[in-house]
């Protein structure tokens, strides 16, 4: 959306869809007829035309307006489609947001956390870079509150992590986060590129009452949810601070790494699975593997701090 200049509502078709969702979700508006834009205003976060139409799927009357933008979600024989980034339209970088009190290192690797009662959610999505390229082998540390909105901060109920496939692509099974005083229904993420700097977030049901009140709620960070029986699907598409194409694994053949002896000790290598607690040296430090994971090239210890600790 172009913001140097004050927008006329009939010189786009969206316009008077935008200015209706703006007020039917409480979103500043865009200006009327005659009226200056100024610089705040143009520069509001997350209310990009790309965060309305996603946001305009919570608004029972929206689809009427729109006509064919919600036909994404599902087929004619009312089955999700295939999810493709939605991020490529804008490529706004995915805003940090504080990791809170209940983060908790050394989360088991896998896709499915749907450890108790609750409405079920799969979540699915791609990570990609500053070009709208997929980052294969990113990062992906989820944590979040139980049905009755607890966090378990001895085990690792509802706390997992994994890693995008070739495509960027990532999917988790979970359920839908209960609610506990100060704050709106969410879930935590920590998401990193091979060799790139850690990305700390939340991400927020859409229709939520306490979103208004959460002094945290970013709508930039709303992900795209519906009902599809008893259960929801969202989607969400991380884009980081990564320009061009990210690192991949070489293609040629490597050294077979040497074991990592017993209680930890000897040097990081590519290719090696390090579960929790191993020690490596790498450059000199010594480090501590935080979550279990095979490396890659560009996973140094030194470039991937959620992965290991130096000691």
């Amino acid at each position: 959306m172009d913001v140097g200049h004050p927008r006329k509502h009939h010189e786009h078709p969206l316009a008077s869809i935008e200015w209706w969702l703006c007020a039917a979700l409480g979103f500043p508006s865009t200006p009327h007829e005659g009226e200056p834009m100024n610089d705040d205003e143009a520069r509001t976060p997350g209310i990009s035309r790309k965060t309305l139409l996603r946001a305009a799927l919570v608004v029972p009357a929206a689809p009427l307006l729109l006509g064919a933008v919600p036909a994404r979600a599902s087929t004619p024989s009312g089955q999700p489609v295939q999810v493709t980034p939605e991020s490529c339209d804008d490529d706004e970088l995915t805003p940090p947001q504080m990791e809170g009190p209940y983060f908790k290192p050394g989360s088991p690797l896998r896709t499915a956390m749907v450890d108790g009662a609750g409405t079920r959610l799969t979540l699915t999505g791609y990570v990609v870079g500053l070009a709208c390229q997929p980052i294969a082998g990113a990062l992906l540390d989820f944590w979040q509150a139980d049905n009755a909105g607890g966090y378990d901060n001895v085990g690792s109920r509802f706390r997992g992590h994994q890693f995008t496939d070739a495509a960027g692509r990532f999917t988790l099974s979970t359920i839908v986060p209960g609610l506990y005083p100060g704050r709106t229904r969410h879930i935590h993420v920590k998401v990193q590129a091979p060799g790139r700097p850690v990305l700390t977030t939340q991400l927020y049901f859409p229709n939520e009452p306490r979103n208004s009140t959460d002094s945290l709620f970013d709508p930039a960070l709303l992900m795209n949810v519906q009902q599809v029986g008893s259960t929801r699907q969202a989607t969400f598409d991380f884009v980081l601070n990564v320009p061009g194409t990210p690192p991949s694994p070489s293609p040629t053949a490597t050294p077979s790494p040497s074991p990592t002896p017993p209680g930890g000790g000897g040097t990081w290598q590519p290719y090696q699975p390090y579960a929790v607690g191993a020690q490596v040296t790498h450059a000199g430090p010594a480090y501590a593997c935080q979550i279990a994971h095979t490396s890659l090239p560009g996973w140094e210890p030194p470039n991937t701090p959620a992965l290991w600790r130096r000691l």
